[in-house]
This record gives structure tokens, C-alpha cells and sequence, in this order.
């Protein structure tokens, strides 16, 4: 009986060896699907050559592509998927051309951003302090330029098949040099965010430093995890069901973090916070100058949203109008919210409020309603105001610029907004797309501020951190650059 049971079992499991092979092969297209499916393209986008040799010209990196290069297309024949190589029709190289010019328009809206930072974080300190901020604006962009060409592009986008150290040794072709351009300007952004919160109290040389590793490690890192497939790579967070269109969280929220951890590891100015532990005012110089430099965040915001599309598209319209709505909805609930506080209504806080609104809307403003963008801004305006309130009188964190706040807290907000006005997120799936929320904001804000604090601590112990008393009371534009802002009207104080 035992012989005979397992004789079957043999028979059954050859028999399955022998049928398994012939289904598999059934389920492969055969040379006549591919022929059939060659057959539905215009013979002329073969360039009269064969499907190999196109498929060696198929760039191993979305940064060698260009209208030249063919690509891979799926074509179903027979209930079946053959993959076949075509160069591009004429359509498809005007829209190519479209997606490059668009994206290099964008990627220069995102640089004029550089300087709406400079005016901003020049106005709302003091005028003694001027010059060294107009340096590390200007040299984060540069020191953050090459760090991102030389390691930070590739950490962020580099599959299994190419590297991407030097933009792949200077190979990268039209859509390459487009996509790289973009995304250099966020990292510098990322950067740049950091500065306002460590203002007035910071060496050069330190500041030099950590700029450089953000740019080079800390943004690529979490930035690959988040957009990798953007391009050649693939994020674990991705795979989780993170959704960050604009960057909320990969952007400004790392910025925020970082800024966080710099400000605490700094210390506040000189004389911020009274024997009693109150905060004193120390107001900016220059708040013409601050608005000036946030309005022109918010033109360069119409690239940072739109831009993030990289298509030449109508879509971008849409996104444009969102991150409008959630600016001045931003900029209205900040202003009611310190309206109340104090009874006056604020300029600065203002300021911060509509900059906030544009922070949190970056992620979900491809997929939100005119309704949700308001929502979104507008909660952010609140927001901001009582997240600067809480850091500057509770945590005793200096902030001068309230960074933290706009960036840091208010990019939280916008990236779990995410979860509550898409309208691309199926019924029901509210509470799995906020958990995958919750798990981006929660891991960006562990390896930011993780990340930051060795970070800063190491350059504090090293090349140090801080400026010296006499240092930060003098200014440091006399003591680090020899130069005054505004000659012959500087002021000096030793208090």
C-alpha cells in the first residue's frame, strides 16, 4: 500500500515537471507575438535597425537620456506583455524638449529662493551681522553645489547600473543635466534653511563645514529614501507608501530638524533670555528688506511646486493655483492668530505665516482641492505662530528667524495633511495613508535631528561652533569678513 501511494506521488510530481516547463514557455511571448507586436509601431522609429541593437543604445541611467536615445515600450499582443525598443516619435521629442526647458526654468525659480533667504535672514536680525549672512547664503550654495555634484547626487538617484559621482564622470546628457540642476537647488535649499536658525552666533568656517555634509550625506540619504525612483534609484519609504510630492518633509522638514538640533547645540545669543528664563525681543533690522526677501520666496515657490511635476504639462497650472491658495491662506491665519495673542497684527509673524502655508501644501499639491488647499494653509498660519511661541518661551531654543517653526513644524503638518485632503487616496484608506505619513515624518525627523546633533557636536569639538563673546557683540562681519553692511552707520553694542 505504502509503494503504491508513493509510485503515485512520483508519477504526480513528474508529470508536473514536465507540464510546468511547457506552461511557463505558453505564458512567453513567441516570435510571432513579437513580430505582431513590432507591427503595431511605424516601421520608421526602428531607424532600420534591429531590436538588439537598439536595445544596446538604451541608456543605462535616466541622466544620459536625450531625444536621440530610444526607449522600451510595453506592448500587449494576444493577452500577453512584449517589451520592444523604438526611438521617440516627433511628439515625443517636443514634449521631451518641453519637460528639459520646463524643468531648467523651475530648477532657476528654486535658485532666486537663494536670495529671498538672504533678505529674509538679513532683515529679522540685526544689522551688525549683515555681511556674514550674505556669505553663507551665497557659499552654501556654492560649497553645497559641489558636494552634491561630487557624492550627494549619487547617494540620492544612482540604481544598480551606473554611477552618478560627477554626474556620471560629466556624461549626463539634456534630461541629466535638467534633472540634476533641479535637484542641486533643493539640497542648497535644504541647507539654506539651517542658517536662520543658527544667525549671529556662528563661525564661518564651522557653518562651511556642515553645510557640506548635508548636502553631500544627510539630504541625499533621506532624499533617496523618499524620491530614489525618481530617477535610477528605489527608496524603502517609497515601498512603504510615503507620499511626499514637493517635499513638506524631504525638504523642509530635514532643514527644519537639522536647524533644531544646530540652535540647541549653539546655544542662544547673548543675552536672549533674561535671570528669569523670559525671552527678550531682539528685533530685526531691516523688515522691508525681510518682506522683500519672503515674497520672493514666494515667486520662487512657482517653481519649487510646479517645477516638481518635470513634465511640460497643464498640470502644473493646477498645482501653481494650490500653492497660491495655501500662501495666502498661510499668511491670513498667522496674521489672526498673533492678532489675538498680542493685539496687534504682526508683520513678521505674517511673513512666517504665508511662507508656512507654501511649506505645508508642497506635499499633497498635486492631489488637493481648492478646499484643502485652503485647509492646509491656513492651519499652517495657526500653527506656525504657536510653534514659535512654545520654542522661543517653553524649550528656550533661540530661533531667529523661527525656521524650526515654519519649516520644520509646519512641513510635519503638510506632509500628514497628506493624509486627510488627497483626493487621490481610495475610501477608506485615510488612517494606512496616515500611518505611512506618520512613518516618513517620524523616521525624517530621527535622522535629521539624529544626524544633526553628531553633526554639530563634532564640529563644536573640533573646528568649534560658536563665535566668541566679543565676537557676537561686536558682530561678526567686522570680526569674520572686516566689512560692514552698511558702512559708516554700523552701531556697536557690548550688551
Amino acid at each position: 500500500m505504502r509503494k503504491s501511494i508513493l509510485g503515485w506521488l512520483f508519477c504526480m510530481v513528474a508529470g508536473l515537471a514536465i507540464v510546468m516547463p511547457t506552461v511557463r514557455a505558453a505564458d512567453e511571448p513567441t516570435a510571432a507575438d513579437v513580430e505582431q507586436a513590432l507591427a503595431t509601431v511605424d516601421s520608421a522609429l526602428f531607424h532600420g535597425m534591429t531590436q538588439e541593437e537598439i536595445a544596446k543604445e538604451v541608456p543605462v541611467s535616466g541622466s544620459y537620456v536625450d531625444e536621440t536615445s530610444p526607449i522600451s515600450e510595453d506592448v500587449e499582443v494576444n493577452g500577453k506583455t512584449v517589451t520592444i525598443f523604438r526611438y521617440l516619435t516627433d511628439m515625443e521629442v517636443m514634449q521631451f524638449r518641453g519637460n528639459v526647458i520646463w524643468t531648467c526654468i523651475a530648477a532657476f525659480l528654486v535658485f532666486l529662493m537663494q536670495a529671498g533667504f538672504l533678505c529674509v535672514e538679513a532683515g529679522f536680525t540685526r544689522a551688525k551681522n549683515s555681511v556674514n549672512i550674505i556669505m553663507k547664503n551665497v557659499l552654501d550654495f556654492c560649497f553645497g553645489t559641489c558636494a552634491y555634484l561630487v557624492i550627494g547626487y549619487h547617494i540620492m538617484f544612482a540604481g544598480p547600473d551606473e554611477s552618478l559621482y560627477f554626474l556620471g564622470q560629466t556624461d549626463a546628457t539634456d534630461w541629466g543635466f535638467a534633472f540634476w540642476l533641479f535637484q542641486c537647488v533643493f539640497a542648497a535649499t535644504t541647507a539654506t534653511i539651517v542658517s536662520g536658525a543658527m544667525a549671529e552666533r556662528t563661525k564661518f568656517t564651522g557653518y562651511i563645514a556642515y553645510s557640506i555634509v548635508i548636502c553631500a550625506v544627510i539630504y541625499p540619504v533621506y532624499g533617496g529614501w523618499a524620491w530614489g525612483s525618481l530617477l535610477d534609484g528605489g527608496g524603502w519609504l517609497e515601498d512603504v507608501g510615503f507620499y511626499d510630492f514637493a517635499g513638506s518633509t524631504v525638504v523642509h522638514s530635514i532643514g527644519g530638524w537639522l536647524a533644531l538640533a544646530g540652535a540647541i547645540v549653539l546655544g542662544p545669543r547673548i543675552g536672549k533670555y533674561g535671570k528669569d528664563g523670559k525671552p527678550k525681543a531682539f528685533p530685526g533690522h531691516n523688515l522691508p528688506l525681510a518682506a522683500l526677501g519672503a515674497l520672493m520666496l514666494w515667486f520662487g515657490w512657482f517653481g519649487f511646486n510646479p517645477g516638481s511635476t518635470t513634465t511640460f504639462d497643464g498640470n502644473m497650472a493646477r498645482i501653481a493655483v494650490m500653492t497660491n491658495i495655501a500662501g495666502a491662506t498661510g499668511g491670513i491665519g498667522a496674521l489672526l492668530t498673533i492678532w489675538i495673542i498680542s493685539k496687534k497684527p504682526d508683520a513678521s509673524m505674517t511673513i512666517n505665516g504665508f511662507l508656512a502655508g507654501m511649506v505645508a501644501i508642497c506635499s499633497a499639491v498635486d492631489c488637493v482641492t481648492v478646499f484643502g488647499a485652503i485647509g492646509i494653509g491656513l492651519i499652517a498660519g495657526i500653527v506656525v505662530v504657536l510653534s514659535v511661541l512654545f520654542i522661543d518661551n517653553v524649550l528656550k531654543v533661540d530661533d531667529p528667524v523661527g525656521a524650526v517653526s515654519v519649516h520644520g513644524v509646519c512641513g510635519a503638518w503638510g506632509t500628514l495633511a497628506y493624509a486627510f485632503f488627497s483626493t487621490g487616496i481610495e475610501e477608506g484608506g485615510m488612517f494606512t495613508a496616515l500611518k505611512n505619513q506618520i512613518i516618513g515624518v517620524g523616521v525624517g525627523f530621527v535622522w535629521a535631528f539624529g544626524c544633526g546633533m553628531v553633526l554639530f557636536l563634532l564640529i563644536k569639538y573640533t573646528i568649534g561652533l560658536r563665535a566668541s563673546r566679543e565676537e557676537e557683540l561686536k558682530g561678526l562681519d567686522i570680526t569674520e569678513h572686516g566689512a560692514e553692511a552698511y558702512s559708516g552707520f554700523q552701531i556697536f553694542t557690548t550688551e
